[in-house]
């Protein structure tokens, strides 16, 4: 089942002008694969996914760091951090699907519901005298427009972005001949 969630890896062609927009897209396609087998974020990760699909698209996603200067282990290092990260966005997202889901069936069955959402469980929990911060956000535009709070694609882009910068950030050092310890 692992290897079939991963078919037309051989197939799939990175487009951009550089290395940053072509691993974006590696994470994007990685992500959309995982919302359309939500089921792969609910497996044990003890080892990597070692079926020839999945090889595959690691190998794409290594490809794309090819013309960056970083050596082979790093390379490997940011394809497992972008991976845990798209992985990880993609258990929450299907989590909070399944509550909704949830969520509108015990309406339809006029049972109450409580609000389970991040942004639900904020505006519930935080007092603006013990916690004002979090009240602050938590009652504010910036949380997004979606009546549940974060809008999620855009949530995932902009940490997926930070990501970016950060591998930009570890080029960037080693140009400057800036010694690193592993």
């Amino acid at each position: 089942m692992g290897n079939a969630s991963a078919q037309g890896a051989e197939d799939f062609v990175l487009e951009g002008d550089g290395w940053r927009q072509r691993i974006r897209m590696w994470a994007t396609i990685q992500r959309e694969m995982l919302d359309r087998h939500p089921w792969i974020t609910q497996m044990p990760m003890a080892a990597p996914p070692l079926a020839p699909n999945s090889l595959t698209f690691v190998e794409c996603g290594l490809e794309t760091l090819d013309q960056t200067g970083l050596e082979d282990g790093d390379k490997l290092r940011v394809i497992g951090l972008i991976s845990s990260y798209t992985l990880s966005e993609a258990r929450m997202a299907h989590d909070a699907a399944r509550t909704a889901a949830q969520t509108d069936e015990a309406r339809a069955n006029d049972v109450p519901v409580p609000p389970w959402t991040f942004e639900g469980l904020l505006r519930e929990l935080a007092d603006q005298e013990t916690y004002p911060r979090l009240y602050r956000l938590a009652w504010s535009e910036d949380i997004g427009s979606d009546p549940s709070g974060f809008e999620e694609q855009e949530e995932f882009l902009f940490g997926l972005d930070r990501i970016l910068d950060g591998v930009q950030a570890l080029m960037d050092l080693g140009q400057t001949g800036t010694a690193r310890s592993h």
